[in-house]
């Protein structure tokens, strides 16, 4: 486990909605708490079911037995990883006195981003990421879809000029991945640089030369 300093205690709010990427959202949670950072886990019902669909891993359905269950697969340290129900209105990130550092929605569904643009606050994803953008924590918004469409980039747009961050997972090719770890490092590593938090999945460009 990383020290526990002030930097290293930094809490994050991730978020997993139904969008195809479950790796990415995954491989930033086992990074995430690797590095020693405190997790706010939010996975939507329609997450699980991609999660379901594209990983060989099986949640169960209640926040607390996921909690347990990721807790053991990534070897968290005790409290540092909380999951909440889409619905649980008393946890921290519904509240700008008790928000996050930082909050990732990764992969972010289209339905996701429209509601954060227009703070609509319907479940406790969004809200979350409302809470944030008052509060101007750092907001990292990974839409997953293409092609965008006219109101998707609208969306987009809006959310940049309100200050998120709209990261695409869009992986380079100039390291040459050779499996579909590389890829998903690829996008991962980007997050956890607009993050702040040091990692070794991907060198630095530049760093070899």
């Amino acid at each position: 486990m990383a020290g526990q300093d002030s930097v290293e205690t930094q809490t994050v709010a991730l978020a997993m909605t139904g969008a195809s990427g479950a790796l990415y959202g995954l491989q930033l949670l086992q990074q995430l708490l690797a590095a020693g950072r405190r997790v706010y886990l939010m996975i939507s019902t329609p997450g699980q079911i991609v999660i379901d669909m594209e990983t060989q891993l099986k949640l169960p359905g209640k926040p607390r037995e996921i909690q347990k269950v990721l807790q053991q697969l990534y070897q968290a340290a005790p409290q540092q990883l909380q999951v909440f129900a889409h619905n649980q209105w008393t946890a921290p990130v519904a509240s700008g006195t008790g928000v996050a550092d930082a909050m990732v929605v990764c992969p972010c569904t289209m339905g996701t981003l429209a509601s954060i643009a227009n703070g609509l606050s319907g479940n406790l994803i969004e809200r979350a990421a409302d809470v944030t953008l008052k509060e101007r924590k750092t907001l990292i918004l990974v839409p997953r879809e293409t092609p965008f469409s006219s109101i998707h980039l609208q969306n987009m747009l809006h959310l940049s000029q309100a200050g998120a961050v709209i990261l695409p997972p869009n992986p380079g090719f100039y390291q040459q991945p050779r499996t579909l770890e590389d890829i998903v490092n690829f996008v991962v590593a980007r997050i956890l640089d607009h993050l702040g938090v040091a990692h070794t999945l991907v060198p630095a460009w530049g760093a070899d030369s």
